[in-house]
């Protein structure tokens, strides 16, 4: 239950006085404390199987929880097994969790063997920052000591009322073990760096799942197996896109040549939108040096995220002495403090705004190897950055504009069910005005309001310098992602003395706007890919048709074919491989083309070829001029090609 705001355990007192509010378990909290639980039974039947193993960690996490444990030799397949059955027995127990307030000498001596816990003790004891080692893993750790004061929940046996087992924790927690029911399962083992550096011994991580009823453990694994198959990287590897190789570095892909055609194509569709749509195209350089991310203040806010500096320029005499100082160069993290140089490399009048500063911009960031994932996650990224400089009467319209912009862009690309997240101000991490920061936030909860799409809180998840929005996109199988963001910015006008000539000749402050639609390019592309399970729209489609002759005889007749196409535009191939008809067709199928032409000698006669589509329907005796004007019109058109009607 919720008391007076906070989660409590349905054992808390209460009283007439208080505010009370049920939290159902299939509610958001609800899950997280259901998942929190069933992360303290894996921990016990972890430690029924095996008393050495030293606790870490376990948090819930997004549709599930992990625990972390010190323990002499990896975990195995065969333990995950084990481990289950472990805590089936211990929820058909029906162990009840109990709550204690301890204090740090009792917490202590009570989980004396366990160092990680008197290692979290020591940090809530101390006041230390537990953010030191980032944002995420304080989250997590937060479970375990984030409350006002220290606490240990007990698991008692209902029958004897003996504890049988123990954790430091901040809870709340079920009930009962048997509220854990039969909608779990353990899912995967891991390693992971203890408090999340590199610094630290590594730990074994035991990953898993709790739903509230068997059906949607199912329905979850379902979902599992789905987003497998989609799988970016495993789709990357299969139709030959994209790599990384172990030469270049972690968290850093190439695009093979269909990898780039998409690509291009991605950038190509938003280039078009963005000229559309009144922006002007820039490009910045990928280094510069320290001054400017001292002004900007991401050397104060964001140093952890960057690249360590190049020392350049020194130069010594003969004798190793120093004639001229060098200085620091950082690779960029982020496009907007070069785009401020723009803005402020000459005078601006108040009749150029709004100025549209848009930009491929591919900037670089230090993300720990371990957090690394595929292209959703890397350490070299390409921006679709846009900054935008407005009075500040222009500021409601121009964020009302992008989102639209930002929606109607996605919806090109083939994505269309949206919600809003507005993120606000993390007192701990953010400068400017408190007023300013009221004003902004408003502004923007009135312009997600308007849009008329749902609108989900983000307490505290703003960048430093300002409030967002984000669109969050739902995919095809119902996953959310993270997408487009339009972020207000007070801070960064002042810090690099922006200025415009106002209508009675005084000098203003404009306000800015960061705007990013697709997020990072190579991140964009992973969803596409999975979304569309590597099944592209035609236009979107690295090989768009394929042209595959029933024998030699019929060759140059397809050939004459694919010429034509080629010609306005379409990325057409002729097959004219040894290999028989069928095993053509079948590699191209698997290889996720959306038109394959066949032609034969009834064909050639009749000047016609056969559609041969992905879900293996057939059309025949097509005009070949109409076949021609078919493709082109569906590229044009944006059209994805599944059926024979569609196209």
């Amino acid at each position: 239950m919720r008391v007076n705001g906070e989660l409590k355990d349905l054992a808390a007192t209460v009283t007439d006085a208080d505010t009370v509010e049920p939290v159902t378990i299939d509610s958001p909290d609800g899950l997280a404390i259901l998942r929190h639980s069933a992360a303290h039974v894996a921990a016990q039947a972890v430690q029924a199987i095996n008393p050495e193993a030293k606790l870490g960690i376990g948090p819930p996490v997004t549709d599930g929880f992990y625990y972390d444990f010190d323990v002499a030799e990896p975990f195995t397949p065969e333990d995950l097994k084990a481990i289950e059955k472990g805590m089936e027995r211990i929820i058909r127990q029906g162990q009840r969790f109990v709550r204690r307030v301890v204090t740090e000498e009792e917490a202590r001596a009570e989980l004396a063997d366990e160092p990680y816990k008197l290692e979290l003790i020591g940090l809530k004891g101390s006041g230390a920052d537990d953010s030191v080692e980032g944002a995420e893993n304080a989250a997590d750790e937060s479970v375990e000591v984030g409350g006002a004061e220290l606490t240990i929940y007990d698991n008692v046996d209902p029958k004897t009322g003996e504890t049988v087992w123990k954790d430091l924790c901040r809870g709340p927690h079920l009930p009962s073990t048997r509220l854990i029911g039969n909608g779990f399962a353990l899912t995967r083992l891991a390693a992971a760096y203890w408090r999340g550096s590199e610094k630290n011994k590594q730990l074994q991580r035991v990953y898993g799942t709790a739903w509230p009823t068997k059906d949607e453990l199912r329905a979850y694994q379902t979902r599992l197996e789905e987003a497998a198959k989609r799988d970016h990287r495993k789709l990357g590897n299969e139709l030959d896109l994209f790599s990384f190789p172990e030469e270049i570095g972690s968290g850093l892909a190439v695009f093979h040549p269909r990898g780039g055609i998409i690509r291009a194509e991605i950038e190509n569709y938003l280039r078009d939108q963005l000229v559309a749509h009144d922006y002007e195209l820039v490009n910045t350089p990928h280094i510069t040096k320290k001054h400017l991310f001292e002004t900007s203040q991401h050397l104060t806010w964001y140093k952890e995220g960057m690249f360590p500096p190049m020392h350049l320029d020194e130069e010594t005499d003969a004798e190793g002495n120093i004639t001229r100082q060098g200085q620091d160069y950082y690779l960029k993290p982020m496009n907007c403090p070069m785009h401020n140089l723009i803005f402020r490399a000459r005078g601006r009048s108040y009749r150029e705004l709004p100025l549209r500063l848009a930009e491929f911009g591919t900037v670089y960031r230090y993300e720990k190897s371990g957090t690394l994932s595929g292209l959703t996650r890397v350490r070299g990224l390409t921006q679709d950055d846009a900054h935008i400089y407005v009075t500040p009467d222009q500021v409601k319209d121009e964020l009302a504009r992008q989102l639209d912009f930002v929606l109607e862009t996605l919806r090109g690309y083939g994505l269309d069910d949206f919600y809003l997240e507005l993120s606000t101000k993390d007192p701990e991490k953010s400068v400017g005005d408190d007023e300013l920061w009221e004003t902004a936030t408003e502004t923007l909860r009135q312009v997600a309001v308007e849009s008329g799409l749902e609108l989900v809180p983000d307490p505290g998840g703003a960048a430093f310098y300002g409030p967002k929005i984000s669109v969050q996109a739902r995919d095809a199988i119902g996953r959310t992602w993270q997408l487009s963001t339009v972020q207000l910015d007070f801070n960064q006008p002042e810090l690099f003395e922006l200025e415009y000539t106002a209508p009675d000749g005084s000098r203003q402050q404009p306000v800015m706007i960061h705007r990013a639609l697709l997020g990072s390019i190579e991140r964009f592309f992973a969803i596409l890919l999975e979304h569309y399970a590597g099944a592209f729209p035609v236009w979107l489609a690295p090989v768009q048709v394929v042209g595959i002759p029933i024998s030699d005889d019929h060759a140059d007749y397809l050939a004459e074919v694919v010429r034509r196409l080629k010609k306005r535009g379409i990325r057409a191939q002729l097959d004219d491989s040894a290999d028989r008809m069928q095993k053509k067709i079948r590699t191209h199928t698997k290889d996720k083309v959306p038109v394959i032409l066949i032609a034969g000698g009834d064909d050639v006669a009749a000047g016609s070829v056969s559609f041969r589509f992905r879900d293996g329907t057939q059309e025949n005796g097509v005009a070949v001029d109409e076949a021609i004007e078919r493709i082109v019109d569906s590229v044009q058109r944006h059209l994805q090609v599944t059926t024979a009607g569609q196209l």
